[in-house]
């Protein structure tokens, strides 16, 4: 994989072998970028379910102030601190091995890292099914959407496969859909926040 765009262009990025991640590829990722471009000069982007980074390390190449990686395997959390490092990143990234289920997407408590302006919410395509009220999925999703992790306006980025069925919260409204071959890209705009009436 390697990185398309920006200060950081043609750089490449290791990757796991296998099915442990699932990388997005060149054509899909200049789709989206095309549209997400404008959201990322100066702006704090958590990538969430990262696997070897390649959403936050193009995001960083295209202004991003910082990038929290999320990402449970240890196998993708280790070639993720390598590529920030190989890419002279390592200050403005934070390499977060955490269950993304389960965290609090505040990380460490350091209130430097949020609240994030960008979010790429990228599950394995196995769990979307799962994306309904009250699953952890779900309930992931809408800690993103507080206030103290995520802007008023965030942009959360969530990819599918496109005859998947799912149930996102109404915190995050549709604001456009890319489609890519078999793949479904959704831009969401935050509309509210958990506790707001």
């Amino acid at each position: 994989m390697r990185i398309i765009a920006g200060s950081l262009r043609r750089r490449q990025l290791l990757t796991n072998p296998g099915n442990t991640t699932r990388p997005i590829t060149d054509r899909a990722k200049t789709k989206l970028f095309d549209y997400v471009r404008v959201e990322l000069p100066g702006a704090a982007v958590a990538d969430v379910f990262a696997g070897t980074g390649t959403m936050g390390f193009e995001s960083l190449s295209r202004g991003a102030k910082s990038v929290v990686f999320c990402e449970a395997d240890h196998r993708a959390h280790a070639l993720l601190v390598e590529n920030a490092s190989r890419l002279g990143a390592s200050d403005s990234v934070l390499c977060w091995r955490v269950d993304v289920l389960r965290c609090s997407f505040r990380p460490k408590g350091d209130a430097a890292w949020t609240p994030f302006r960008v979010i790429f919410f990228d599950p394995p395509y196995a769990m979307i099914p799962s994306l309904k009220p009250g699953t952890p999925l779900y309930k992931s999703m809408e800690r993103l959407a507080r206030p103290d992790v995520s802007t008023d306006d965030a942009l959360l980025v969530f990819r599918a496969p496109d005859t998947a069925s799912f149930q996102l919260p109404p915190f995050w409204q549709t604001e456009r859909e890319l489609d890519v071959g078999s793949m479904r890209i959704l831009l969401l705009r935050k509309a509210g926040a958990p506790g707001e009436e």
